[in-house]
């Protein structure tokens, strides 16, 4: 599954009118990163919002597209430094 196979206005929908949800695995693997990283998040009350079902978590590719756009860096103006 691809977060970015519809328009991020209109999120995708199943048969039932459903959003698809991604696993803690899919998550992980959609970004790169280790899973313990997405388990680790959790804890500290960072990462995406997630749905619990019983023992499962599921991200819900609206709530993952969102918390992406939080997570970039604003751009520095022109001619200016970050120098820390």
């Amino acid at each position: 599954m691809s977060i970015h196979d519809n328009h991020p206005t209109s999120p995708p929908t199943d048969s039932w009118g459903l959003e698809p949800l991604m696993d803690v695995a899919e998550l992980a693997s959609y970004l790169g990163i280790p899973l313990s990283t997405v388990y680790d998040w959790r804890v500290h009350g960072k990462g995406p919002t997630a749905y619990r079902f019983g023992k499962h978590l599921k991200f819900a590719v609206s709530d993952v597209r969102a918390w992406i756009a939080e997570q970039r860096e604003p751009s520095n103006p022109p001619g200016h430094t970050d120098r820390r």
